[in-house]
């Protein structure tokens, strides 16, 4: 039998040193908890939660259109005088290009002005005192022409599966993927799209394998995938085989607008759809089946004075990996409001993914948005880019299943103002609505929303600026700006030197 070697100290000294600061598995503590975070009955203890450390966004590029002006807009959630130090910054997505915006303290926006179509894509990171919670929104006003309107999106962190319900390939509409990688190594993207009739088949492998160089972006119009079929209502589902990209729909519709598509929120049994302007003259809901089972579905409008079902169309049949879209009309009736989708049969709750296509005005004076499902607001939310001019900027606020109470903060704008809070409580199965803007504020200002106590809320914002007699909007949700990490608790444990 072989003898062990005796431990040297310098071997010893270099365990300690190795060993400082690790987790390890041992029997449970005097105060309940084992050496590895969990408690005596083996349940996990619950970990600190400490602010990210770093922040990385992507936007899409605003417009091809020569007489695009765009805005963009970066925000830090936090105190203006607090300690510590960061740095954060947006540029183009290319190889040595000049930032376009460059935060230097939390609860300050910034903003940048971009005119034409030569305005780019942009990646950015923030750090440090400035991570946490850091946001960028870029807005386009396009007064004339196949694009016009108002096209609004956040920018997001990039990421490998995006579904994308209520596009379209057919005659009259113009949708385009943007691909934006912001990382030093390709990405490879697939592009599949799914109809009433389930994943319709593209000539010659179209859309899979769509190369993304390293810090560049793509777009891809989606009746290209498609030559010979004409999708009125569809679903597109944007994953990555390697790499990561941040991913947009930027929608166009001839005679009626056009707007940026964000993407729906996970798939779920429930879901809400925030934020439906009162004057929508048309609300059209698609809804997609991701997994093997149908879905049936409850349609309710929760509205300022309760949650109701609209009239014929109470409930929704989805069949598994297909699309389903149902016209809603004038559904708000002239109350804003949300749409709430629950499983008809909550122990048959198969996930769906939605969005709803609204159209605001009539006749050459229509105008185009999209209102996506949203995760809730979580701990804080942040939306970067609103006006503080009357009637512009409406924060809509909804709690599905019980009451909650929710603190709104105004930013100052970029041009200086007084920030401005406001709590507001939430009852269950309805939408409340608010203006607050900073006080004197003048530029773009940020809305945040945390939430304080209660169920979950939902919240959107729509930006309205009028242009000749057309309603120019955009709706922008809200989701939980996952400021904070989990950090597992750890203890040292010397004893496995001794074994």
């Amino acid at each position: 039998m072989k003898q062990r070697a005796p431990l040297t100290l310098a071997a010893v000294t270099a365990a300690l040193a190795a060993l400082t600061g690790v987790a390890a598995l041992t029997a449970p503590a005097a105060d309940g908890k084992a050496a590895d975070g969990k408690a005596a009955d083996g349940k996990a203890a619950a970990g600190a939660r400490m602010p990210v450390e770093r922040s990385l966004l992507v936007c899409p590029g605003p417009s091809s259109s020569d007489i695009a002006e765009t805005t963009y807009t970066a925000f830090t959630p936090g105190a203006p005088a607090g300690e510590g130090k960061g740095s954060a910054r947006l540029l183009g997505a290319t190889k040595d290009a000049k930032p376009v915006l460059e935060p230097k303290e939390p609860g300050k926006p910034v903003g940048a002005t971009a005119s034409g179509a030569d305005a780019p894509a942009l990646t950015g990171s923030a750090d440090g005192v400035l991570a946490p919670g850091w946001t960028a929104q870029l807005t386009t006003k396009v007064s004339v022409g196949r694009a016009r309107g108002l096209l609004g999106v956040g920018c997001t962190a990039p990421g490998t599966d995006f579904w994308f319900p209520a596009v379209s390939t057919a005659k009259g509409r113009e949708d385009y993927v943007h691909l934006t990688n912001p990382d030093d190594a390709a990405a490879v993207v697939d592009i599949k799209l799914y109809g009433p009739d389930g994943i319709a088949k593209p000539d010659a492998n179209a859309g899979e394998g769509i190369r993304v160089d390293p810090r560049s972006t793509k777009t891809v119009l989606l009746s290209s995938l498609l030559p010979a079929t004409q999708l009125a209502d569809a679903t597109a589902h944007v994953t990555t085989r390697a790499g990561r990209v941040g991913a947009s729909v930027q929608a166009g519709e001839e005679g009626v607008g056009a707007d940026w598509m964000p993407a729906s929120t996970d798939p779920a049994g429930s879901l809400v759809l925030p934020g439906i302007p009162a004057d929508a003259a048309s609300v059209r809901l698609v809804v997609f089946v991701p997994g093997e089972e149908d879905a049936d579905l409850k349609l309710r409008l929760a509205g300022p004075g309760g949650a109701i079902s609209p009239a014929g169309n109470e409930q929704l049949h989805v069949k598994a990996g297909m699309t389903a879209s149902v016209d809603l009309k004038d559904v708000t009736r002239g109350e804003p409001g949300s749409l709430l989708l629950t499983p008809t049969d909550p122990k048959k709750a198969a996930p769906v993914v939605a969005a709803v296509r609204v159209v605001r005005g009539s006749g050459a004076k229509q105008e185009l948005g999209f209102v996506p499902a949203t995760a809730p607001v979580g701990v804080r939310a942040t939306v970067a880019d609103n006006r503080p001019e009357e009637n512009t900027t409406l924060l809509s606020l909804t709690a599905p299943g019980a009451d909650a109470k929710v603190k709104v903060t105004a930013s100052p704008g970029t041009g200086g103002g007084e920030p401005a809070t406001q709590e507001v409580t939430v009852k269950a199965g309805t939408t409340q609505t608010l203006t607050l803007a900073p006080a004197g504020g003048k530029g773009s200002y940020a809305l945040t929303v945390e939430t304080l106590s209660g169920g979950p809320v939902h919240a959107a914002r729509t930006l309205t600026l009028p242009h000749e007699g057309i309603t120019m909007f955009t709706v922008q949700g809200f989701s939980d700006d996952r400021s904070t990490v989990a950090v597992p608790k750890a203890v040292e444990d010397l004893s496995v030197l001794t074994r």
